[in-house]
């Protein structure tokens, strides 16, 4: 709906605030402004305008719903506990993922979220293929989506996204920081405690969390 409303005001020629547009009081006071826009134009995204509000409105009614189920609500809080992780990311996770100890190892649930690729040798040069097609691609949606967001609320992740990116390829900074937040979340729930991560000055696990999250 979103994509719907940008593009009917660009084919009109209509200049708008793109960071604003979406905000209830921009939006009303940009229609006020259309008079010589045709009235069908002014109805569909009116109508655009309305479904997203309603999409709006039932998603957050669905995930206060989900937070709130006592089965879900403590393994959620945990995940919470690691900086940049928010109850979209937890609830993805919990939901796709299941019980997290059918997964052996760090590396199956990067293949389950889909941040593998396959790597073969030839003439002792390494080459790596696209990331596995074989895997949730919700979740790995997620994952991707979630690591270029979160370097700006945790200094871990902060700190493999530099590090990778120093490398030369922002797509693998991004990869690199999915597959570090897959490794705090099944570390997490797996010990059934809050995140806690070693400062790199004194080597003391202290405890971790915050409220700004993806």
């Amino acid at each position: 709906m979103k994509n719907r409303i940008s593009g009917l005001l660009m084919e009109t020629g209509t200049p708008y605030n793109k960071e604003k547009l979406h905000g209830r009081a921009y939006f009303a006071e940009l229609l006020g402004t259309l008079q010589e826009t045709p009235v069908s134009v002014r109805d569909l995204l009116r109508l655009s305008r309305g479904q997203l509000d309603l999409f709006e409105s039932i998603q957050s009614r669905l995930v206060k719903e989900l937070v709130g189920d006592p089965e879900l609500a403590e393994r959620v809080e945990r995940l919470r506990s690691i900086d940049g992780v928010g109850p979209i990311l937890a609830l993805t996770w919990v939901l796709e993922i299941g019980e997290v100890k059918r997964f052996a190892s760090i590396r199956q649930a990067h293949s389950y979220c889909g941040l593998t690729s396959a790597q073969h040798n030839s003439a002792g040069i390494d080459h790596r293929s696209p990331i596995s097609k074989q895997r949730n691609k919700h979740l790995q949606t997620m994952r991707i989506e979630a690591a270029k967001l979160a370097p700006r609320f945790n200094e871990q992740l902060a700190a493999v996204h530099s590090r990778e990116l120093g490398r030369g390829n922002r797509n693998r900074a991004t990869l690199a920081v999915a597959r570090k937040m897959v490794a705090y979340l099944m570390a997490v729930d797996k010990s059934g405690r809050p995140f806690q991560p070693r400062t790199s000055e004194t080597g003391v696990m202290v405890a971790h969390g915050s409220d700004r999250a993806v």
